[in-house]
């Protein structure tokens, strides 16, 4: 932080405890103004009560914005088409909403002359890693508070002790939640407090999403995603937009029980963290994704993609969206996506996503080359001979060296 005199500051703000506590001790602790600034990127949230309590503190401006179409057109659908996947199983929810965030935040800060952005990420997660280098990469000169890495307060409890010392009305208590949560249109994350210890199962309540499969429907429901160019844009042949297909496919997956995940994860502060997230139109998604690629895809530019997949999937996730690395990842896997057209039959139950059939005009999947019948002279099964003993060079010689060399 430079020495500067800070008079405006742009924070990201939820409406929940942290956030507002932190408006309030920014002002009080800079004497600056604060613009409360909400993206609304699918989260269930009450506007009204952002505005009111962001009011109640005082602050000089609100702004919320409807941004779900821009996150998952240009954030989350653009990061499925890598099928990515951190660990091997986490679809990056909360990961893949920061860009789009810390984006916003700088260009307010800009467009209303503020001299810094503050955000309410504490001191040992990845959330502050994430918003302040993708703020720095779109402004090198930006000025960002942490106002968890700098105040004396350490847990919800001194926070609401703090709203009762400066008469802030919130309804919150030390005892509850019993873990924290983080929500947007692709996800919902849940860890911390009784989540703490990886050996405990995770309550059936904390699930808000999807239905357990015990009480998941005893009959599978058959849907079909269609894909232009690796993005989705319909379902069972009805066009929706990027957002109202995310949106439809939660809500089938939902029902269905499918998209749970308890996952023991590496942060990239380099702490292990238990986390459970629900991402169920996701989880669809990234299945039937894979499956259109299956036959549209030419084999090696797929086995690049999944080579290059988890580095591009630990990129979103240690928050370098905006490197340049990423964005030439980006451009290989926009390539290979030219061709990724076509249609998906699913079948949803009871946690599962199988895949019932694919088809597309530009399928290079074909049935003359890969029978077992009668092939019509469209393969000759003689050419592998050659195919074989030419692969197999290499190996006969290593072989004979390992024999010559035991006995």
């Amino acid at each position: 932080m430079s020495d500067k005199k800070i008079k405006k500051i742009v924070l990201a703000y939820s409406g929940g405890l942290d956030t507002t506590v932190i408006l309030h001790w920014l002002k009080n602790t800079y004497d600056a103004e604060v613009i409360a600034f909400t993206a609304d990127i699918g989260q269930d949230h009450d506007p009204e009560l952002v505005k009111s309590r962001a009011n109640s503190i005082g602050a000089s401006k609100i702004i919320i914005e409807d941004l779900k179409e821009d996150f998952t057109k240009d954030y989350i659908f653009q990061m499925l088409k890598a099928n990515t996947l951190y660990e091997g199983e986490y679809l990056l929810g909360t990961s893949i909403a920061r860009p789009l965030i810390s984006k916003r935040l700088v260009e307010i800060a800009e467009e209303e002359g503020a001299d810094a952005i503050a955000h309410g990420a504490t001191g040992k997660g990845n959330d502050q890693i994430r918003f302040e280098i993708g703020s720095y990469s779109l402004n090198p000169e930006i000025e960002v508070i942490a106002p968890w890495r700098t105040w004396d307060y350490s847990s919800r409890a001194d926070l609401v002790e703090y709203c009762k010392q400066h008469q802030i009305e919130i309804e919150s208590s030390p005892d509850e939640p019993l873990y924290s949560t983080d929500e947007n249109l692709l996800h919902t994350s849940y860890e911390g407090e009784i989540l703490e210890d990886p050996s405990v199962e995770a309550p059936e309540e904390i699930w808000q999403r999807t239905s357990s499969l015990e009480n998941a429907p005893d009959k599978a429901e058959r849907i079909s995603i269609s894909f232009e160019e690796g993005l989705a844009i319909s379902i069972n042949n009805e066009q929706l937009s990027s957002a109202e297909i995310l949106s439809r496919l939660n809500e089938l997956a939902g029902i269905h029980g499918i998209g749970r995940l308890d996952l023991v994860e590496n942060r990239f502060t380099g702490m292990k963290s238990r986390g459970c997230y629900e991402t169920p139109g996701g989880t669809i998604l990234l299945k039937a994704h894979r499956a259109i690629e299956s036959i549209t895809l030419d084999s090696q530019a797929g086995h690049l993609k999944d080579e290059i997949m988890p580095k591009y999937a630990q990129l979103i996730y240690d928050g370098f969206w905006w490197s340049p690395e990423r964005e030439a990842l980006q451009a290989l896997i926009d390539k290979t996506q030219e061709q990724v057209t076509g249609s998906v039959d699913l079948s949803l139950y009871k946690g599962n996503v199988t895949i019932l059939g694919r088809s597309s005009e530009f399928s290079l999947y074909d049935s003359k080359i890969v029978t077992f019948e009668d092939d019509e002279n469209a393969y000759n099964q003689a050419d592998a001979t050659g195919f074989i003993k030419i692969n197999s060079l290499r190996l006969k010689q290593f072989a004979r060296r390992k024999r010559k060399i035991n006995r």
